[in-house]
């Protein structure tokens, strides 16, 4: 009997602490904290910083359209940085292990151009392929998502 109580005791008390916990943390939410500040791009006096890279591609989306199962196939976006200060590759990653990246590790200059090579494989695909490619940069906003599309069909059904 004791030791039931000891539970329900103990029990009430997590209980009571959760609670407690939860309306703590909500009360600082309502409050506007610094991470709307390291995300704003403006300085502290007010004043947009002009002196910033921007990215600007090409193209963001490439179709590949119909491919047999087992090809590999490669596209080229092309951008420019089109700011005033050097433009940073902070990483290229894709949404699918079938695809590929190959960029520039070195910073692009103002003006200069540069490219990102993606390769798709579609050995394991099957019917229409949706595939997303992030680039993370040193830009404002700081990812652009480039698309690449196919259609994989079968060998045997060709």
């Amino acid at each position: 009997m004791k030791n039931k109580r000891l539970k329900i005791f103990i029990l009430v008390q997590l209980s009571i602490l959760t609670v407690s916990l939860f309306f703590i943390s909500c009360s600082h939410s309502s409050n506007k904290s610094t991470t709307d500040l390291v995300k704003n791009p403006k300085s502290a006096e007010g004043i947009l910083s002009t002196n910033m890279p921007v990215i600007s591609f090409s193209k963001t989306e490439h179709d590949f359209g119909q491919l047999i199962q087992g090809e590999k196939v490669s596209c080229v976006f092309k951008f420019t940085n089109t700011g005033n200060a050097d433009l940073v590759l902070v990483k290229v990653s894709a949404s699918c292990g079938c695809t590929a990246s190959n960029y520039s590790h070195d910073p692009i200059k103002p003006g200069e151009e540069s490219k990102i090579e993606v390769t798709f494989d579609s050995g394991n695909q099957k019917g229409i392929q949706n595939k997303t490619i992030t680039v993370l940069t040193n830009t404002k906003p700081q990812s652009t998502v480039l698309r690449i599309k196919a259609q994989v069909s079968n060998p045997e059904t060709n």
